[in-house]
């Protein structure tokens, strides 16, 4: 009996060394996403959406409930008014100021550097910039990511084709 687990051992020792090979070959990285516990605000991939800019902080390919990024507004420029059914944002102000539209009625909030904000799921909102503004955005998945789109890369694939954006003009290079 166990001259058998010894072999099994061995042969999982022996296949788990392929498939790490095997991925260093490939050149996927060995260390599972989830592992990564710091992430550099100077290493963002920038989304130039035609309504704003959303620099990619963390994937949510990288956690198991959230995602984050700066989003970066002109004066004047704001997202259309949206919702998300299966999220909770909250926005960390860091500079810039403007208006706060919360929804379909259009309650309006003043928003300052320093100002912390609570989008609840399936709120209607937008920020209106009064001049240049960037704020850290997290998004927090009340049911765990979204199977559909796990990663945020998949997310503005679908976004693009929702609002007829060429995704290729989006994500920058």
């Amino acid at each position: 009996m166990r001259k058998k687990i010894s072999t099994v051992i061995a042969f999982f020792m022996v296949l788990a060394s392929f498939l790490g090979i095997v991925t260093l070959l490939s050149g996927q990285s060995t260390e599972s996403p989830i592992a990564k516990y710091v992430f550099h605000t100077s290493e963002t991939i920038r989304y130039r959406f035609p309504t704003h800019i959303n620099d990619l902080v963390m994937d949510r390919a990288f956690a198991t409930t959230s995602e984050v990024f700066i989003v970066v507004l002109e004066p004047g420029g704001a997202p259309p008014l949206h919702k998300h059914d299966d999220t909770e944002q909250i926005f960390y102000i860091l500079e810039g100021k403007g208006t706060l539209v919360i929804g379909q009625d259009g309650r309006t909030f003043r928003v300052n550097p320093g100002d912390v904000v609570r989008i609840p799921p399936r709120e209607w909102h937008k920020i209106i910039a009064d001049d240049v503004m960037r704020y850290l955005s997290i998004d927090c998945f009340v049911g765990g990511k979204p199977a559909a789109e796990p990663t945020w890369e998949s997310h503005v694939k679908v976004l693009c084709k929702e609002q007829g954006w060429d995704f290729s003009k989006v994500k920058e290079q």
